[in-house]
């Protein structure tokens, strides 16, 4: 009788247990889910998916591989401003696009044109900012990376302001600065490393850190946290005074290729702009930094799909906040 009682007891704590967990998993993802669309647009991810590989074939055959680090850049850029509302999206001289840390991305095409593939297919359904959560994975996948279950549900926002993207993260900005603006958006130092290292696909214009090569900080010298074997490589693809529009691979070597050999460039002293040279140089982030040296770059691309989740669940419109646009580029 007593070993019957413990018996229940143990199996009653397992579901405790396993409905506490869940309902922990849960916590900020309210409104969206996998399979959102089953119903009512089964096809989204293909659609999606096609839009984006056919825009890096065209891509790759001009030898101009933006497409893919462009919608992932737009993705990051949309979440810290209004939430994931595909704010980002909306054309106009005072609008998010128009600001100059939007200036660069690259990829609005390939959104547009899976909008209006999914109008033809399930007019009314789909949210642009679905889209972009949608093209943001498979941007790292078709480079790499690996696939991760995107939670759809979200709903257009209604407001895009160019003054707001003043709070985005800076290619300059401190350890500290950096930390407290992901802070702002519920993601941790943890999150932060994992979600830079984006930074493994794509370039950086030399106007963004050619200060660190000359006259770092009026110092007449070169930022110490550059490794002096690395500086000359730098000063020749950036001559001082030289084009700042000229574009250098992020992680060297790799800026076409999904993977955790960023971390290893910056453990290196090879990180391009300031602030991803920082995560190693601070203490508060080497660590993270560190946990993700030495591995096959499984761990990186687990960690890397969990944190866009969570990411891409920052101030969510769902139900019958916002709208769903009929473009992508303007409000209904």
């Amino acid at each position: 009788m007593e070993a019957s009682s413990l018996s229940k007891t143990g199996i009653l704590l397992v579901l405790l247990l396993a409905i506490l967990t869940n309902f922990a998993l849960g916590q900020g993802y309210r409104g969206t889910r996998v399979g959102f669309y089953k119903s009512t647009c089964p096809r989204v991810e293909s659609i999606v998916q096609s839009a984006v590989e056919s825009a890096m074939v065209e891509s790759a055959v001009q030898a101009n591989p933006t497409i893919a680090p462009g919608l992932l850049r737009m993705f990051f850029h949309d979440c810290f401003i209004n939430g994931c509302d595909a704010s980002i999206l909306i054309d106009g001289p005072t609008t998010e696009k128009s600001a100059g840390p939007n200036s660069l991305l690259r990829g609005f095409e390939v959104i547009d044109a899976a909008k209006s593939q999914l109008e033809t297919t399930c007019p009314g359904v789909v949210s642009c900012a679905d889209i972009v959560a949608l093209a943001a994975r498979d941007s790292v996948v078709l480079t790499g990376g690996h696939s991760w279950q995107v939670r759809l549900g979200r709903r257009d926002g209604l407001v895009s302001q160019a003054s707001d993207t003043a709070n985005l993260p800076a290619f300059n900005d401190p350890i500290g600065v950096q930390i407290s603006k992901f802070a702002d958006k519920g993601l941790n130092t943890q999150d932060l490393v994992t979600l830079v290292g984006g930074h493994t696909i794509g370039t950086a214009a030399c106007s963004l850190f050619s200060y660190r090569l000359y006259n770092f900080n009026n110092t007449n010298g070169p930022d110490p946290d550059i490794n002096p074997a690395f500086l000359p490589l730098l000063r020749a693809l950036c001559p001082n005074g030289g084009d700042g529009s000229r574009r250098v691979a992020l992680d060297t070597s790799s800026e076409n290729s999904f993977g955790s050999s960023f971390y290893e460039n910056l453990r290196n002293g090879r990180g391009v702009i300031e602030s991803d040279a920082k995560l190693w140089s601070d203490q508060r982030t080497q660590r993270y930094v560190q946990g993700f040296l030495g591995q096959s770059g499984s761990r990186f691309n687990a960690e890397f799909g969990r944190a866009m989740v969570k990411m891409g669940n920052i101030e969510v419109k769902t139900g019958r906040q916002g709208e769903i646009r009929r473009v992508c580029t303007a409000t209904n």
